[in-house]
């Protein structure tokens, strides 16, 4: 007799794993975890949709991600909720846009996954993608010339600490993956001019004369969001997302003001922990 498969497994585009149930009113809950933290380092991104509703609250799900490691504690504590704020005064809790980025990034500490879930997800008209960049795949395909010239360049960041986070960190744009030795990318996009952004970031660039930050930026720009290597999740209700922090950035699309967008977010760290070099103490 054939045994049950735990949980259905299928390629997603661009990059990533879509997991389903096997059978029907499958839980989360039920999933092996050590067969999903073996097949998120392998592929940076799982997403698991069609299960039976399964984390209802922050305590609920932070006794999953327990399953996972050590959890990156933060102020608020395990698990972070992911929605507008009447009285934002930073972007995360607006409803604009967040550009693309790596979190932990102002942090002594850089957390190995993401475990985001969602409560609410917003109506298909009202924007509010989850978006992420495989920049493993994205160097694979960037010309050595420009890998070369990329080597060279560090950025410094600042932020005003308005919410859990800010100060200043200078990252090479290129660094080591913390777990495989393998080459990854490593920036914070500046805000899109313009455009409504609360506690927008500075950037510094070092090893790029002056004179040529602007067409740096635009080309980096353009490969940072080839179709090939960059993908939109479209939220669905109960929706459960892992991700690669090591191996991928992610933003988030603007969403209509007031929409019912809520997802939890909690932080898993590596083991051995990844100590941000980057940071800069009392800058």
């Amino acid at each position: 007799m054939q045994n049950t498969p735990v949980f259905n497994v299928s390629a997603h585009s661009p990059f990533g794993l879509m997991i389903t149930p096997a059978c029907n009113g499958q839980t989360v809950e039920q999933l092996d975890v050590s067969q999903l933290i073996a097949l998120a380092r392998e592929h940076h991104l799982l997403i698991l949709r069609g299960f039976a509703p399964t984390f209802v609250d922050s305590p609920s799900f932070t006794r999953f991600a327990e399953q996972w490691g050590a959890i990156k504690m933060w102020p608020f504590g395990a698990a972070l909720d992911v929605k507008e704020h009447p009285d934002a005064t930073d972007h995360i809790f607006d409803h604009s846009g967040v550009p693309l980025h790596w979190d932990g990034m102002y942090k002594p500490t850089i957390p190995e996954f993401q475990l985001f879930n969602c409560l609410h997800a917003p109506a298909e008209d009202e924007g509010g993608r989850t978006t992420f960049l495989d920049t493993e795949a994205l160097l694979a395909h960037t010309p050595q010339e420009v890998i070369e010239r990329w080597r060279d360049v560090s950025v410094t960041y600042r932020i005003r600490q308005v919410v859990h986070y800010g100060g200043q960190v200078c990252s090479s744009l290129l660094v080591e993956h913390p777990r495989t030795g393998k080459p990854v990318l490593r920036y914070n996009e500046p805000a899109q001019e313009g455009e409504r952004f609360l506690n927008r970031h500075a950037l510094q660039y070092h090893g790029i004369e002056p004179d040529q930050v602007r067409a740096f930026e635009q080309d980096l720009q353009a490969r940072l969001h080839d179709p090939r290597f960059y993908y939109g999740h479209a939220w669905q209700q109960n929706d459960v997302v892992i991700a690669d922090n090591f191996s991928l950035l992610h933003g988030r699309e603007a969403f209509t003001a007031r929409s019912a967008r809520h997802l939890q977010r909690v932080h898993i760290h590596a083991d051995p922990l990844c100590h941000n070099t980057a940071l800069q103490p009392g800058a």
